[in-house]
């Protein structure tokens, strides 16, 4: 006899998982909603929950009275087993209905190697993968996140693309559904009307044509739809929704705090860097603003904690006064203040003797690189003096531990950069002994991760190739045997994993069957370690007559048309062709408050840009 979900709880390593139920999540009267969403994130629980895009979102949409958002995440394998063994779908959290009942099933694409996890939940919700399979009786399957800026080797299994920041556009999307329930829905008919939203993709509207050699020749608009599609986002940070609860878990997640988002974009123009130009331009929240949204978090949360979120937080320019603000009550209350993602640059004496009264952590900065001259090629704007003496005042003021974020296989890279970085951080080791206002009788940590450079779509390195895999290799095995002191701990990142990464990024509409030959072959969960079997994916590409090298590891020509060219997140491809010429120079361009560089994000009308003004 089949088990029920509630017996199936009993049977499984952490059910909190799969129970719902928890403080802030919300629930309503389905006989009042008009449209449902299924928020999925296609990873475990402790991962999504962690992820302050679906905190936002999933308080916007909650927010308009007759729309329902729940919360659907992957389900590790032993609960999924059970699931499939007892004929029970994949279904939400809030109301434990199956996903396929729901009008939209929306995924987070916040990494690559998640993508055969999406096409898993697709399946286990007893849905057809490919959109073309399902018609109007199924949800629309839709995408948003990073990943979602080359949609293209997942455009046959989802049915919309939403490109950008999603809290507008996703409620003018449900909003459009909502009117053509009402009058009689057919699914083809919405999605042209869809089309027609500005930072909305529907691939089904587009035809790919590929060149004899392979590359992407063109990229056609069909039945209406615009030619390139924008991205969308939120100008005035200040009037933007933002959630005054957080769902709080019953479990230990992986950021198990509130979050405050202080602002979005980045003024630094690192060249390998996604996220540093897929979201400009930079818009700030005011201290106010920020002060009245963490007070409301904690309040409502019962949280001890919160984080300063951004890209960078030291480069938020009322850094000082807002922690002045912050702490005023936070030191009252208890609650510490984390502050993530800072620069070295950025940290300053007076910085430093405010975090001094928080709870003391290690420090966690991103030098990126070794060596000045390749610090410069990407674009870091960074000395090793700025880095040696952020380092003397973080010992000075009674830190032991600092953990550094590089690279290897950058453009441009060479031994003596790889050795550079062994090298900084024993320099860092020495500052600490040789600072005589150091902690006395403590010894210092300088731990140092290591991760494989993947050149993503809109960046100025979108045309490089990957290192292949005996390269990278080769060069960790010169790191490793650089280390002399035990003072330095030292990790670095899997090549095999950062390669498929590659792939991925980069990838065109053809890696769709090689996808969906991974999920038929039981791939899923491919982002966590154990579940990962790189043999096993290089043979699906030969079964599928696809060379992975032809999207790693190989260098685009300057007019090369890219599988995303249709794609405008407002930052020119010109633009970004030029940073790739000053990279191979090691020529550096000045922040965005420092100079404009006549990026193209302009375009928008709104954040520093128009501030600069």
């Amino acid at each position: 006899m089949a088990l029920t979900l509630e017996q199936l709880f009993e049977k499984v390593q952490k059910p909190a998982r799969y129970t719902g139920g928890e403080l802030n999540s919300i629930v309503k009267d389905k006989s009042k909603v008009a449209v449902r969403f299924a928020f999925c994130f296609p990873d475990l629980y402790e991962v999504g929950m962690s992820h302050l895009g679906m905190k936002i979102l999933y308080g916007a949409k909650n927010a308009v009275e007759d729309f329902w958002c729940e919360r659907v995440f992957a389900p590790d394998t032993d609960m999924e087993t059970l699931m499939r063994e007892n004929g029970i779908p994949l279904f939400a959290l809030e109301s434990r209905d199956p996903v396929r009942d729901f009008d939209f099933v929306g995924f987070t694409l916040q990494y690559e190697m998640c993508y055969t996890t999406v096409l898993n939940m697709l399946d286990l919700a007893g849905m057809p993968l490919r959109a073309a399979d399902r018609g109007d009786d199924m949800p629309l399957v839709v995408g948003g996140g990073p990943c979602a800026c080359n949609p293209e080797p997942l455009a046959d299994f989802f049915d919309i693309f939403i490109m950008g920041e999603g809290e507008e556009v996703n409620l003018e999307l449900m909003s459009l559904y909502r009117e053509h329930k009402q009058r009689g829905y057919h699914k083809q008919e919405f999605l042209r009307a869809a089309s027609q939203i500005e930072g909305v993709y529907v691939p089904a509207l587009y035809e790919v044509a590929y060149c004899d050699d392979g590359r992407v020749c063109s990229v056609t608009a069909c039945q209406g739809a615009p030619a390139t599609v924008r991205k969308r986002i939120i100008k005035d940070m200040d009037t933007a929704y933002y959630p005054e609860a957080f769902v709080v878990p019953f479990i230990d997640i992986v950021h198990d705090r509130a979050m405050s988002e202080i602002f979005r974009g980045c003024i630094r123009g690192c060249r390998f860097c996604q996220a540093g130009f897929i979201y400009r331009p930079v818009r700030e929240k005011s201290v106010d603003t920020i002060d009245r949204q963490s007070r409301a978090l904690c309040e409502t949360s019962g949280y001890e904690e919160f984080s300063l979120s951004s890209l960078s937080t030291s480069d938020y320019t009322k850094l000082e006064e807002l922690l002045t603000t912050l702490l005023s009550w936070a030191e009252e209350q208890h609650t510490n203040i984390s502050v993530p993602s800072l620069r070295v640059d950025g940290f300053s004496e007076e910085l430093a003797n405010r975090l001094n009264v928080l709870r003391r952590n290690g420090l966690t900065f991103a030098p990126e690189a070794g060596t000045q001259r390749l610090r410069d090629a990407i674009n870091k704007n960074l000395t090793e003096d700025e880095i040696l003496e952020t380092a003397h005042r973080a010992f000075a003021g009674g830190w032991t531990s600092v953990k550094l974020y590089f690279m290897m296989g950058l453009p441009t890279e060479t031994n003596e950069d790889i050795v550079g970085i062994n090298t900084l951080g024993q320099k860092i080791v020495n500052c600490f002994y040789q600072n005589p206002d150091k902690p006395k009788g403590k010894g210092v940590t300088v731990s140092v991760s290591v991760s494989c450079f993947v050149p993503k779509p809109f960046t100025p390195f979108q045309w490089e190739p990957q290192d292949s895999l005996a390269q990278l290799e080769e060069k960790q095995k010169l790191l490793r045997e650089s280390v002399t002191t035990k003072k330095i701990s030292l990790s670095w990142h899997d090549a095999k994993t950062s390669y498929l990464e590659a792939v991925l990024a980069r990838g065109d509409r053809r890696l769709g069957t090689v996808l969906e030959e991974a999920f038929r072959r039981g791939f899923n969960l491919d982002a966590w370690s154990e579940h990962f079997d790189f043999d096993a994916w290089m043979d699906i590409f030969r079964s599928q007559g696809l060379d992975p090298d032809f999207y790693a590891s190989r260098r685009r020509e300057a007019d090369e048309v890219f599988p995303w060219d249709h794609i405008d997140v407002g930052v020119s491809k010109a633009f970004l062709w030029s940073e790739n010429q000053r990279a191979h120079e090691a020529v550096t361009t000045p922040n965005c408050r420092q100079e404009c560089s006549h990026c193209g994000a302009t375009c928008f009308k709104g954040g520093i840009c128009v501030e600069r003004r």
